[in-house]
């Protein structure tokens, strides 16, 4: 069989009804093109390969799940993308959809990559970990919102579709599981530019217990920064309210 490594944060999805449901959520959209992230033991890519006519590729930088892989399922030949998932080229030409039991020390950086692709992205299935699934969700006021909360909503709608015990893994983890869909949002924003969008955000962030006045006052004329809204806590803004502030930075 296979070595679980700690240090790619491997906890291997073995419940087949947590297998069937994802895949299950995943064929609510249809796709022609799909990639799984880390497919590991092959516990979600053995029902992804009886999915019928789409092209699918799995991106998995472990040699020894590689080789795991495409002994157990000779279908995955030449499909199998053999890096580490943050440091590869965008996978399709045309709009692809990822699905995948997302490693747990690297799920911020892989959604951040996702953003990257974001005009290609008709959808994404991911297996999170409880706390960062919340934190994808969460609205303003919630004391979890933070840049994974706005950068996502600002592009996707995000819909929490369910929790996954830690039985459900081998080993199991000491986290509960949640997974989640990721849909590109019907109505775009209207912001300055996505880099003031994303400079904005990750400064008011960074500072979060601070007034916007003072995390962020580098970014705004001293006259814009007498506006009530600097006021506020980066917290207590909507993805929207970040949005509209783009247009009043230097």
């Amino acid at each position: 069989m296979y070595k679980l490594k700690k240090s790619l944060g491997q906890h291997f999805l073995k419940d087949e009804n947590i297998c069937k449901k994802i895949v299950s959520a995943l064929q609510q959209h249809s796709f022609h093109q799909l990639i799984e992230v880390g497919p590991g033991g092959g516990a979600l890519t053995k029902y992804l390969l009886q999915i019928p006519n789409i092209e699918l590729k799995a991106v998995e930088v472990d040699d020894e799940k590689v080789e795991f892989l495409l002994s157990t399922f000779t279908q995955l030949e030449g499909k199998i993308i053999h890096r580490d998932f943050l440091s590869i080229e965008k996978p399709f030409e045309n709009k692809f959809t990822l699905v995948g039991n997302f490693p747990y020390n690297i799920s911020s950086q892989i959604l951040f990559k996702i953003l990257e692709w974001k005009e290609d992205v008709e959808s994404v299935i991911g297996m999170f970990q409880k706390e960062v699934a919340q934190r994808i969700k969460a609205k303003e006021g919630n004391k979890t919102y933070g840049v994974l909360s706005v950068l996502i909503q600002a592009f996707f709608d995000v819909e929490y579709l369910f929790e996954v015990s830690e039985k459900s893994f081998q080993p199991p983890p000491k986290v509960k599981s949640a997974v989640i869909r990721l849909n590109p949002v019907k109505k775009s924003l209207e912001m300055r530019s996505q880099n003031n969008f994303f400079l904005l955000v990750k400064t008011a962030f960074n500072q979060r217990r601070k007034t916007l006045r003072n995390s962020v006052k580098n970014l705004f004329d001293a006259t814009i920064l007498q506006d009530e809204v600097f006021n506020k806590r980066p917290e207590q803004l909507s993805v929207q309210d970040f949005a509209s502030l783009t247009f009043k930075m230097k």
